[in-house]
């Protein structure tokens, strides 16, 4: 399964999501940010690659569906509600990214 994890800059909830979950469980796992500025810009190529989309707040979901509208028509995306308060590969930033995401991982996989 191809993740693909959104938030405003891609460099630090994203981008940590994207380094603790590469490779879990054979999943192909992308990160991206919402923003102009963004590290790594989300795109249409990037929706389109993705299988389920993981976004850390609300403002994202509206983003991608105001700018992707024809490409997410059959996706998945998820909002985890992870708030911008953490840097990057901060511990409780991993403890909420892995409690929230290993819940649907789970249900993929029974």
């Amino acid at each position: 399964m191809k993740l693909l994890f959104v938030c405003s800059q891609n460099r630090w909830r994203s981008l940590t999501a994207e380094k603790i979950f590469q490779g879990i469980d054979g999943h192909e796992v992308r990160s991206a940010g919402t923003e102009d500025h963004a590290r790594i810009k989300i795109s249409e190529g990037y929706v389109g690659w993705a299988d389920v989309i993981f976004v850390m707040e609300k403002k994202h979901v509206r983003r991608i569906q105001d700018k992707f509208r024809s490409s997410i028509i059959g996706k998945r995306i998820i909002c985890l509600n992870i708030s911008d308060d953490y840097k990057y590969m901060d511990e409780d930033l991993i403890g909420l990214l892995e409690s929230s995401v290993s819940e649907y991982l789970q249900e993929w996989h029974s």
